[in-house]
């Protein structure tokens, strides 16, 4: 049983990295953190970075899970982005934004690539 919000975001964040994992991504870093930003997970497919934003829901009263991805939070994920990709030598990397929903508590998932368009 999932008793809170940071239960949830984990098991969704593992569930998603299993889901990557199982469909050929290399799982980078996962809570990626920085003071400008987050992102969830960063994986590798073929040459390509992906960063991805992970939203873990139990039921969709209040929208999907994509949706809860606002501009704010595509801002954030775009500002650890592009510290990881300074931090890592890697600027001129490939790279796009994922989304995983994770619908819980069966693990449903749905990935949506290229969710979003990096901004500033």
């Amino acid at each position: 049983m999932i008793h809170n919000n940071q239960e949830k975001g984990l098991l969704g964040e593992k569930l998603a990295a299993q889901y990557l994992q199982a469909h050929g991504y290399e799982i980078l870093a996962s809570r990626y953190r920085t003071r400008y930003g987050e992102a969830d997970l960063v994986a590798r497919i073929q040459d390509t970075l992906v960063f991805v934003e992970v939203k873990a829901r139990t039921n969709t009263k209040h929208g999907t899970p994509a949706e809860a991805v606002t501009a704010k939070k595509q801002k954030n994920a775009t500002m650890a982005a592009m510290a990881y990709l300074q931090q890592n030598g890697c600027m001129d990397a490939l790279c796009r934004f994922d989304v995983v929903e994770v619908f819980l508590p069966g693990g449903q998932i749905c990935h949506i690539t290229n969710a979003f368009d990096a901004c500033m």
